[in-house]
């Protein structure tokens, strides 16, 4: 038995991706493919900011009054062109400086069809592996968050700036897809402006995740509603668990939850 906080399980780029699960010892995840797997909420829930037990979770493990106040949960992480890092401004502005005020890339991402995202330079192929991203091309490279999401919102009128995560776990793939050629067509979207930030660099990189079979119909649950989710593991993808009779777990979603986590 494993007891611990739920975090997001660390990604190592091979192939297929190798995932490990953090609790009070590391678990390699793929090793339990096909195992019969069982985690149990405990009912606590502790801040991923300050440490405190909270009884219910807002942005992905924070406590309420973290929520308002943390950089972690500031409202451009999710909408990068609300960033004020670049202007020496933020909930911190020290965080903000070392996360938010260094470069970042703009990515295109293909799976049923094609996403536009923003991502820290050093963070991106974690990113695109959390997202369960099939291909990816860079399309911008920039100074700062604010400036990568000044070319995502200008892209937002022709493509996607979301995850459609059932088709994700279910495998649609749109094989069409030619990333280079949809590099070519979205730059002439782009202000003239922002044109300067686009990358030279057109290599795509593709990603193998470790799945034995996908569902074909997907049902979600969370530790909320049942506290105990066991079950035989057929696969991972992006930072869901997905099991033989078609559920699947969002973990990143239970950041900060405590389980008891046995195979």
């Amino acid at each position: 038995m494993n007891l611990g906080l739920l975090e997001k399980m660390k990604v190592a780029h091979e192939s297929p991706i190798q995932y490990t699960l953090h609790l009070d010892q590391a678990i390699a995840m793929n090793e339990l493919l096909g195992q019969h797997i069982r985690m149990e909420w405990t009912g606590k829930i502790v801040c991923s900011n300050c440490g405190k037990t909270t009884k219910n979770s807002f942005g992905q493990g924070f406590c309420y009054p973290c929520f308002l106040a943390a950089p972690q949960a500031a409202p451009c992480i999710i909408n990068p062109e609300l960033c004020r890092a670049h202007l020496g401004e933020g909930r911190d502005v020290e965080w903000e400086a070392k996360h938010h005020n260094q470069p970042h890339v703009v990515y295109l991402a293909a799976s049923d069809s094609v996403k536009v995202g923003v991502t820290r330079a050093d963070q991106q192929f974690t990113r695109w592996m959390d997202q369960g991203a099939y291909q990816t091309i860079v399309l911008a490279e920039t100074p700062n968050r604010y400036t990568a999401g000044m070319i995502e919102v200008a892209l937002k009128s022709v493509l996607t700036d979301k995850t459609n995560w059932q088709r994700m776990l279910k495998n649609e793939l749109n094989l069409d897809i030619d990333l280079v050629e949809e590099k070519g067509m979205v730059e002439d979207v782009l202000p003239f402006d922002l044109r300067d930030f686009i990358s030279g660099d057109d290599a795509i990189f593709t990603f193998e995740y470790p799945v034995l079979s996908y569902p074909k119909k997907v049902k979600s649950v969370g530790f909320d509603k049942t506290p105990i989710v066991e079950g035989k593991l057929a696969g991972i993808k992006g930072q869901y668990l997905i099991f033989d009779d078609e559920r699947v777990i969002n973990l990143r979603k239970h950041t900060s939850y405590e389980i008891n986590f046995e195979f």
